[in-house]
């Protein structure tokens, strides 16, 4: 009986560490599965990073904002002309008796004529009498004003040209989407900031914090949310002619898994919250399960961002690189970095047990097992103390040993 309980308590043992705790229920990947799962070439490629200042410092200058697509905070240049656009021509004359004002120009009222609107054919040019098509698409007022003159120069009396732009059908700028009134509506000359544009349109039509706004610039697009333009000015850029500006709503929300308070998805419901904050709403670590120093989170980084944290890309394939950052909660600095750790949307909180869990886990399976096991041998045992206690007695004997013991 005895080499039996040892046969099963070897076989046991042996069971727990050949096969680790992988047979144990869990939730997710404990810590040192996260670490050896670099290593594993079955599983898919990723870069585990630990929060540092460091770490802090790159993210810090590669947030999804405007100002990181499009540098140039300059003004837009000046407004040029397009096919399509209609103008107006009015020619000046220094005295009567030129090209346009007649000798008698005592009966007319000034010496200037205002010569018909017409808008910039398909070849890009505007009809001056006397002076023939003059290039006006991509070009400024001055700049055809300039090429009127120097077409009269030679046949009219000091000639001078006013051109003004009558409708504008070219330099436009579009805001669309989420938004109160999406309009289209021509460029000014006095310069205007994205939020300007915006307002035009009658801003976001929900929170700010849920909206999210998209500019695309010349075949270039830019994404950030709506707060950036709020909290940080550098955001908000000048627009140019031919911008388009796209609001929608998206909530921004994380998912929070594993040793935590509560499991599922969280949203923001602030322009931005930090990984502190996150694992706040997510009712922070269970005491009980938790391992504070195996708190991690998952996201997507570009490559450029990989490359300046320090991981190899060599191994990985296409623009997204998925990386695994690593917070210490046991160490107390750990609070501080999470503090200024800024949390994006989709990002995943995953907290792993403690390594004296999965311990008291493999205690109890063993304890059930070896009861298990016990269980029928303590059965037959006391079944065969009590069928001698019987055949002692000399009676009941032909019942007990039709038993199979």
């Amino acid at each position: 009986m005895r080499i039996s309980r040892l046969f099963v308590c070897f076989a046991i043992a042996a069971l727990l560490f050949t096969g680790g705790c992988s047979a144990f229920p869990v939730v997710g990947p404990e810590s040192w599965d996260v670490r050896a799962g670099q290593h594993d070439p079955q599983s898919l490629p990723y870069a585990l990073v630990r929060i540092t200042p460091q770490v802090l410092d790159v993210l810090a200058n590669n947030l999804p904002r405007i100002a990181n697509v499009f540098a140039d905070r300059s003004p837009p240049k000046d407004i040029t002309y397009g096919i399509g656009d209609t103008v107006t021509v009015t020619i000046f004359e220094a005295a009567a008796g030129g090209l346009f004002i007649p000798a008698e120009a005592s009966v007319r009222p000034g010496n200037f004529i205002t010569l018909p609107t017409q808008p910039v054919d398909s070849r890009g040019n505007i009809s001056i009498p006397y002076a023939g098509d003059i290039r006006a698409a991509g070009r400024t007022q001055v700049q055809v004003q300039q090429e009127i003159v120097n077409a009269l120069k030679n046949r009219a009396i000091e000639p001078q040209a006013v051109v003004s732009l009558v409708d504008q059908r070219t330099s436009l700028i579009s805001v669309l989407g989420d938004v109160n009134a999406p309009l289209r509506f021509p460029a000014s000359h006095a310069a205007e900031h994205l939020l300007d544009a915006i307002t035009r349109a009658g801003g976001p039509k929900n929170q700010g914090y849920d909206e999210w706004m998209m500019l695309e610039r010349e075949g270039r697009r830019a994404l950030a949310p709506f707060g950036a333009l709020v909290y940080e000015p550098v955001n908000d850029i000048f627009v140019h002619p031919n911008d388009t500006i796209f609001l929608y709503r998206e909530p921004q929300t994380f998912l929070a898994f594993g040793a935590s308070g509560g499991q599922g998805s969280f949203p923001f419901d602030a322009w931005r919250i930090s990984l502190a904050e996150a694992v706040a709403k997510a009712s922070g670590l269970l005491d009980s399960q938790a391992d504070p120093a195996a708190v991690f989170l998952y996201r997507g980084e570009t490559r450029d961002v990989a490359t300046q944290l320090g991981v190899d890309c060599s191994k990985f394939q296409g623009p997204i690189i998925p990386i695994i950052y690593n917070i210490n909660f046991r160490d107390p600095a750990g609070y501080f970095l999470a503090t200024k750790f800024e949390m994006r949307s989709k990002d995943v909180i995953y907290a792993s047990n403690a390594v004296t869990v999965e311990v008291s886990k493999a205690i109890n399976f063993f304890r059930n097992v070896v009861g298990s096991v016990n269980d029928p041998l303590t059965a037959a045992n006391s079944l065969y103390t009590l069928k001698a206690a019987i055949a002692g007695t000399g009676g009941a004997t032909a019942i007990i040993t039709t038993a199979p013991f």
